[in-house]
């Protein structure tokens, strides 16, 4: 599993967003095997999360990895000390 958060500056909330849907539509376009994939969003602040296969293999991806630290007010940040967790794959 894998968490990423990070915080987008102020006004480029929804341009991020409409870029991860883009690459939901695309998993689900492509009925992307093993991806269990999901988005958070707290106002600027967005979290995503990762089991099993990664989603970085499909092309909105990368379109939304374009121009992301720029979009940033504070970095991608994986957060990887899980305290516990129930009926997930780690």
């Amino acid at each position: 599993m894998t968490l990423i958060r990070y915080r987008v500056k102020p006004g480029r909330a929804e341009e991020n967003a409409e870029l991860v849907r883009a690459v939901y539509a695309e998993l689900a376009e492509l009925a992307a095997p093993g991806v269990r994939y999901v988005t958070f969003r707290d106002g600027d602040t967005f979290m995503h999360v990762s089991f099993g296969e990664s989603p970085t293999t499909v092309p909105a991806f990368a379109r939304f990895r374009e121009g992301l630290e720029e979009r940033c007010e504070e970095p991608p940040r994986v957060v990887s000390d899980a305290i516990g967790a129930y009926g997930l794959e780690a």
